[in-house]
């Protein structure tokens, strides 16, 4: 099974990769392959990272302030959220 994301998780990842890109040359796709590498032990393990909710769980990014909330068993992502701003903001998108 492979990851699904949410059209709301899409746009914000979509959001945060242009943010960087205009910060410094090459950093939205720094940004970018950090995601992918996240994505990639969620495939693998998705059940590592302790729950969130009964229902959700968050992968954080290596180099980065976001984390990756998805829903484990259907290997979808609710969100792509800066882990420094208002935080449980997605808690009440549907799965």
């Amino acid at each position: 099974m492979s990851l699904r994301f949410l059209a709301i998780a899409q746009a914000e990842l979509d959001e945060a990769i242009a943010w960087y890109g205009a910060q410094a040359p090459g950093l939205g796709q720094v940004f970018f392959a950090d995601i992918i590498k996240a994505l990639g032990r969620i495939e693998r393990h998705p059940h590592t990272w302790p729950p969130l909710t009964p229902d959700l769980r968050r992968c954080r990014l290596m180099r980065f302030p976001y984390g990756i909330i998805y829903e484990p068993d259907e290997l979808l992502v609710i969100a792509v959220a800066h882990l420094h701003r208002a935080p449980l903001y997605w808690r009440d998108r549907k799965v």
